[in-house]
């Protein structure tokens, strides 16, 4: 087979084979130059790491316009403001537990596995345990969501400010009487569209980002504990995945309704199928909306207001995952952090979570809004970042099921106390 022939056939393949492809090549060669050939390869080398750079400097660039038009459009989209009363408020409610619950649920078992551990990175003179972000009490956090002024907030990526004013700025949006909100709803709707076709368009630079950084991490490490820890990050993920799924949503769902939690996985499974097999909860929406209303009976008129608002703002795996994907970082750096950050942590991934764009790979994204919170920067963790993304295919199908299967719970609780749900 041609070599050309041999590149077009890879470049057909799923995102997911093209990673693992790119991961396998950029180990290769750096293992082959770091060990086996004693030739002149620096402009090699310095090529090679700069992919991985401009991939972390591209996911990075699309963080604050995404993010910020995500927030607007999910909280203003909700169409008629009265469902922002009793109806909106249990939405809420309910999204913002099961989140929080995720978030906490991925703390503690980084805590108590601690995946990040034994790793020896080399020095980085980047970064500095002195410029991490250290609120001094729990109202210190919430005093500093608010920006004084956040187009700065915005220009300084103070992450925790510029979500705060995007979530106030949407609620004020949907109040607006129709005739400016008819304006401006459209033109911020369609900045959101076309900031999740430039994001999908860099993750999909991922083969050669990931190339890149593998490539970097073997040349600089001393030894490969930094992927063994990555296999024990895995395997944190998937637990605190697994017991958020099978204990922790079906313990909410019969307490709140008295229904079946069996009947509901089997009720949903065609929206979990989609779900694990897209890596998108946007992609999975009608699926979902259709089992919800056809298979567990709930009406039309919160179906069609939860879900598509539990799609862009309910992100039980993904804030999981970050939390547990920050915690990793920092315990692979070395940093202990204190409580109030870990609090920061958590504040910070819940709303982090609410911003993060319905498409695959999306969490990695956001995990950057994470860890600027804290202030955890530097080469080293744009190392780090690429080698979780080498893995991270499995885990974002598997985060997207949860994100979509706690949709589907929320709506079948929601609908149960309104009385709109067949039995």
């Amino acid at each position: 087979m041609k070599f050309s022939s041999l590149i077009k056939k890879i470049i057909g393949f799923p995102l997911h084979w093209q990673i693992l492809i790119a991961m396998v090549l950029g180990s290769g060669t750096a293992i082959t130059l770091k060990y086996g050939m004693e030739i002149d390869s620096g402009m090699f080398v310095t090529l090679s790491e700069m992919f991985g750079t401009l991939f972390v400097r591209l996911l990075r660039m699309v963080i604050v316009p995404l993010v910020t038009s995500s927030v607007i459009i999910g909280i203003a989209g909700v169409g008629d403001p009265a469902n922002l009363g009793r109806l909106g408020l249990k939405t809420f409610a309910y999204y913002m537990l099961t989140s929080t619950i995720g978030i906490v649920l991925g703390l503690v078992l980084s805590g108590i596995i601690k995946p990040g551990l034994g790793v020896e990175l080399p020095e980085d003179a980047s970064f500095s345990q002195q410029s991490l972000n250290t609120p001094s009490s729990p109202l210190d956090i919430f005093v500093r969501m608010i920006p004084e002024n956040p187009i700065q907030a915005m220009a300084e990526r103070d992450m925790l400010a510029m979500i705060f004013f995007a979530i106030l700025l949407g609620v004020a949006m949907s109040q607006l009487e129709p005739i400016y909100k008819n304006r401006l709803l459209p033109v911020i709707d369609a900045f959101f569209h076309a900031m999740m076709k430039l994001t999908t368009g860099i993750i999909h630079l991922a083969p050669i980002g990931v190339y890149g950084l593998i490539f970097k991490a073997i040349m600089e490490l001393e030894d490969f504990t930094l992927f063994g820890a990555i296999a024990k990050y895995m395997l944190t993920i998937a637990i605190g995945l697994t017991i958020h799924m099978f204990i922790i949503l079906p313990t909410i769902f019969y307490i709140m309704t008295r229904r079946s939690p069996m009947k509901q996985y089997r009720d949903m499974l065609d929206a979990i199928l989609t779900a694990f097999s897209t890596s998108s909860s946007s992609a999975t929406l009608p699926v979902t909306i259709e089992c919800v209303e056809k298979n567990a009976g709930v009406s039309n008129r919160i179906s069609s207001f939860v879900l598509p608002l539990g799609s862009t703002i309910n992100m039980d795996g993904t804030a999981l995952y970050e939390c547990a994907g920050v915690l990793f970082i920092a315990q692979v750096l070395g940093i202990d952090l204190t409580l109030y950050q870990q609090l920061l942590v958590v504040v910070t991934a819940l709303l982090a979570s609410i911003g993060a764009a319905g498409v695959p790979s999306a969490g990695l994204v956001m995990i950057f809004i994470v860890l600027d919170a804290v202030g955890i920067q530097g080469d080293q963790v744009g190392l780090i970042v690429g080698t979780m993304l080498a893995v991270d295919r499995p885990l974002d199908m598997y985060r997207t099921v949860i994100n979509i299967y706690s949709d589907s719970i929320g709506t079948v609780i929601i609908a149960h106390s309104e009385d709109e749900i067949a039995t």
